[in-house]
């Protein structure tokens, strides 16, 4: 550890090994490290399940649910949209080749009392009872909008300004009852409540673009998921730094970030031991002192 180096990253979340190995592709010299023994920080994916139980101060439950290193458990359990920015970013960097994916089956709502598949096709669109005959009919009218919608083609809004009118306007023009409204919403747009609706349609005609692009993508499903957990993302950027030359170091206290006399960043340090370097790129948990909310990545020059 002894040495140095042109970056210092602390913190193994999934933002700190995506700059870890961006930084390490283009020729810096990077030491990455973590205070945890796993990759993830905050995202990551615990196993064995003894472990998940010990970070929470809880008896592990001994083998009332199996064996422990069959379990997984994501601190934040998400889904990746098949086309989104981050599989896309995967993609380009080539990280897939680590990352081994698997698509996730079917999406359900909850509704009336029971449990309904969100249709992926037509065929099961025809056969849901999310919907009747003549509200499918106006709900499909609606999707085949948004198919055909193009931000850059006024032409394909048809009367309809989405800068400007409410994503509830929206719905409104094609007729859809609260319930399809409601299905759209939080089924296929995703979002958590109903604000959205007084806001403007652009942003709601792009989650549903982006989950049909997905669902297009990969088939039955708009959702991908890495077989071993969300923590394998940090770690497939990880390898990436690696491969061009990065050090990671795991388990491994972070006591001090160095400062010189003009208050720029020199270094770290971990018992006896400095690091040297440029720049240290580190979670908000690591400069509590800096950072007033913990909520991203937090920079120091």
């Amino acid at each position: 550890m002894d040495e140095e180096y042109d970056a210092i990253v602390l913190g193994t979340g999934l933002k700190e090994c995506i700059l870890s190995g961006m930084l390490s592709v283009s020729g810096k010299k990077v030491l990455h490290i973590d205070r945890n023994k796993y990759y993830g920080g905050e995202s990551a994916s615990i196993t064995p399940l003894e472990e998940l139980f010990q970070r929470f101060n809880v008896d592990a439950p001994g083998d009332r649910y199996g064996r422990g290193r069959d379990w997984n458990v994501d601190l934040i359990p998400k889904f990746l949209m098949a086309n989104g920015l981050l599989v896309k970013l995967l993609i380009h960097t080539g990280v897939t080749r680590y990352l081994e994916f698997k698509s996730v089956e079917g999406s359900y709502v909850y509704k009336g009392g029971k449990i309904s598949k969100v249709p992926v096709d037509q065929k099961e669109a025809l056969a849901s009872d999310l919907m009747g005959m003549f509200e499918k009919r106006r709900f499909r009218n609606f999707l085949v909008y948004i198919q055909d919608f193009r931000e850059d083609d006024p032409k394909t809004w048809k009367d309809f300004d989405p800068n400007t009118m409410s994503a509830q306007a929206l719905y409104d023009k094609f007729g859809l009852d609260k319930n399809t409204q409601d299905f759209t919403g939080h089924a296929l747009a995703l979002y958590r409540d109903d604000d959205y609706l007084m806001e403007p349609a652009l942003n709601t005609i792009r989650r549903i673009k982006l989950y049909s692009d997905s669902l297009a993508r990969y088939g039955k499903s708009p959702y991908l998921y890495p077989m071993y957990g969300l923590g394998e993302l940090p770690q497939g950027f990880a390898r990436l730094s690696a491969i061009y030359g990065g050090t990671y170091m795991l388990d491994k206290p972070i006591d001090e970030i160095v400062l010189d006399d003009s208050g720029k960043v020199v270094g770290v340090r971990s018992g006896t031991e400095v690091a040297r370097c440029k720049q240290v790129y580190c979670d908000p948990s690591y400069f509590p002192q800096k950072v007033s909310h913990q909520i991203s990545s937090h920079c120091v020059h």
